[in-house]
């Protein structure tokens, strides 16, 4: 296992799928990427110069192999991404259309248009994998889940008795008994309000949640802290950065949540635990600009594919600034992306 010391790392379970974008327009092919939370999380932070290593039981079918070639694409590690039993990777398609009043929206859909099959489902690593994944959390800074499983929830709490800050994100019902046993694992825990409206249980004793951050879509996002430095006793509110053009708001919740990961995880959980309210407040309003920047661009990660990094980070300072009148959609010609002209169903003979 090749492990750069010089970067922090980041170890994540959970969904990770090929993602494929239908474009508003319809003369582009569809473009498959690497999605799900944690596929896009891992992503991002390889890109922002993370050492990211998704733990996963990819095989060698067409989905799976197109998600392991755009994770090296941003130097994100395979070591731990195809755990046995290896299984079929989960499909997501994502149509981007016009709403009544010509706003770009989306909608997504899990199964096949041609032959009305589903394409396959999420399937957590399992518990027998844990003797071997365990000895190669080599000093993790961030470990990050979106799913819960009794496989994920140990994988957590090791990662959390080597130094590692854990960040969960709900995206999936939860079951009640995992629930309560991440609430005493996870140092934060970030959530949409349009899929959880509130996560009872985060403000009990027992629980080892410093900083609870929920997404408000286009109002902004408002927290809570118990850092030592950083406490609130209600919920702080900001307001969100916006472009002057949105081409599609997939993914934003991902970018806020690697951005915000990338400022507050770089020295693990004891690093974490001493941040003060300036920087804590920062690192959210990073995560709020990243947010902002990937909607000009079509689907969740489609600004890494359009803009170079250093544009990127020109980009990012003007949002953070407010001077936001030179940065525009990007358009929708492909350069250098992965595309395919057809429907990735195993299930079909279209393919």
């Amino acid at each position: 296992m090749t492990q750069l010391y010089s970067k922090p790392s980041i170890f994540g379970t959970g969904l990770i799928a090929l993602d494929l974008v239908m474009s508003i327009d319809k003369s582009q092919p569809v473009r498959a990427w690497t999605g799900g939370t944690c596929g896009n999380v891992l992503s991002i932070l390889g890109y922002l110069g993370w050492d990211s290593y998704p733990i996963a039981r990819l095989n060698g079918d067409v989905a799976s192999l197109q998600v392991k070639e755009d994770f090296s694409r941003w130097g994100v590690h395979l070591d731990l991404a195809e755990c046995t039993p290896t299984s079929a990777t989960p499909i997501i398609l994502q149509e981007i259309r016009r709403d009544k009043n010509g706003m770009p929206i989306h909608r997504f859909a899990w199964s096949c248009p041609h032959c009305g099959k589903w394409f396959p489902g999420f399937k957590p690593v399992t518990v027998r994998n844990l003797a071997l994944i365990a000895p190669k959390l080599i000093e993790p800074k961030v470990f990050f889940m979106d799913r819960l499983s009794r496989a994920g929830l140990s994988l957590a709490s090791i990662a959390a008795e080597r130094g590692a800050l854990v960040v969960f994100e709900p995206s999936a019902k939860m079951d009640s008994r995992f629930l309560e046993e991440v609430l005493q694992i996870a140092h934060v825990v970030k959530y949409s309000d349009q899929r959880v409206q509130q996560i009872e249980g985060i403000e009990n004793k027992q629980s080892t949640v410093l900083l609870e951050v929920q997404t408000l879509g286009d109002k902004g996002l408002r927290y809570r802290s118990r850092l030592p430095n950083a406490k609130t006793k209600q919920w702080k509110e900001m307001s969100a950065l916006s472009l002057p053009v949105i081409a599609d708001t997939c993914g934003a919740g991902d970018w806020c949540t690697a951005g915000l990961i990338s400022l507050i995880g770089i020295g693990g959980f004891e690093g974490f635990k001493g941040l003060s309210r300036e920087t804590l407040i920062n690192a959210l309003r990073y995560g709020q600009a990243l947010a902002a920047w990937t909607c000009g661009f079509e689907g969740a990660r489609g600004g890494m594919y359009f803009s170079d990094k250093s544009l990127f980070d020109e980009q990012i300072k003007l949002i953070l600034k407010g001077d936001v009148s030179g940065i525009i959609a990007a358009p929708c010609q492909l350069n250098d992306i992965a595309v395919q002209t057809q429907i990735s169903c195993p299930a079909c003979a279209v393919s």
